[in-house]
């Protein structure tokens, strides 16, 4: 489910975090789904099991989690995250793209780089 890269510069609990947000923007993680002990995902990932705290206490405040007392984390029902990750997503689409217009690319040129991706 999540691999740690300790190649990667950032922090482990930041990875931590990028990967469940990401398995629960695809879906793979469903509302009201519980999420692993923090005790068997240390154990699984072979951290500190303080490390997967502060990336549920992280994921928590983003409001993609949320805590129930004495029977663990469960992933948010809010539908509203997806929609405000693709507005985070379109933003720097849009900062990106002033930056190559203002280096001299055509708008032309932009919509045919981005016609090409192969998804």
């Amino acid at each position: 489910m999540i691999i740690i890269d300790y190649k990667d510069t950032r922090p482990i609990y930041e990875q931590v975090v990028d990967k469940f947000k990401t398995l629960i923007l695809h879906g793979a993680l469903q509302a009201d789904e519980q999420m692993p002990s923090v005790r068997s995902l240390a154990m699984e990932l072979s951290i500190n099991p303080n490390t997967i705290q502060k990336a549920y206490a992280e994921l928590e405040r983003q409001g993609f989690i949320y805590a129930v007392k004495g029977r663990g984390n469960f992933v948010s029902g809010d539908g509203q995250l997806v929609e405000e990750r693709k507005c985070e997503c379109i933003q720097k689409i849009l900062e990106l793209a002033k930056e190559v217009l203002e280096i001299g690319m055509t708008k032309m040129e932009l919509i045919r780089e981005i016609e090409q991706l192969q998804i």
